[in-house]
């Protein structure tokens, strides 16, 4: 009997030891083509308004910018922003947003939740990086929608509604600037 279990065990081992040599780099890399391509897609098959673009072919991010304020209040790791936004996956359903309307017409609005602008200090991986990212790209009263890839967003666990290896978008609107420390 104990050299069936050790015979067992020794399978189960070498089946984990096998996974693992599974090249993670190459996997990371079709799931980002696969990302590319379907944000490529839903650009082409969607009516967005375009003022301004910026693309980071390397990491699939992209902005698009419905409103360009040209206030001159960029952001700097550090600055604290105040950002009313709406997060949705490539199918448009939207998964959340901190704007009360939006909520209620999308059937995502919890009575026991505040409804307000995010406000968060930049350059701290408080929030994704892709959400990051594209806040980092604007200045104060832009509105712009970024295009996230998975790995830049909730890769493979996934969150919540949104599943594993999910593209998301989130349209943004840069409310305020407070500038942090100077460095």
């Amino acid at each position: 009997m104990k050299i069936r279990i050790f015979a067992i065990l020794s399978l189960i081992a070498g089946s984990f030891a096998m996974a693992s040599c599974i090249d993670e780099e190459a996997t990371d890399d079709v799931i980002l083509s696969k990302d590319k391509t379907a944000i490529e897609e839903y650009i082409a098959s969607n009516t967005l308004v375009n003022v301004k673009e910026f693309y980071d072919e390397t990491s699939g991010l992209r902005v698009i910018w419905q409103e360009v304020s040209d206030s001159g209040m960029g952001v700097t790791a550090g600055d604290t922003l105040k950002v009313d936004y709406t997060g949705k996956l490539l199918s448009n359903k939207v998964f959340d947003t901190s704007i009360k309307q939006v909520a209620v017409d999308e059937g995502i609005f919890s009575s026991s939740r505040v409804y307000t602008p995010l406000d968060f200090p930049v350059g701290f991986n408080l929030l994704i990086p892709g959400f990051e990212f594209g806040v980092g790209q604007m200045e104060q009263g832009d509105k712009a929608t970024v295009f996230i890839p998975s790995m830049f967003a909730y890769g493979k666990q996934g969150s919540g509604s949104i599943p594993s290896n999910a593209p998301i978008i989130f349209e943004l609107n840069l409310i305020e600037v407070t500038q942090g420390p100077q460095q």
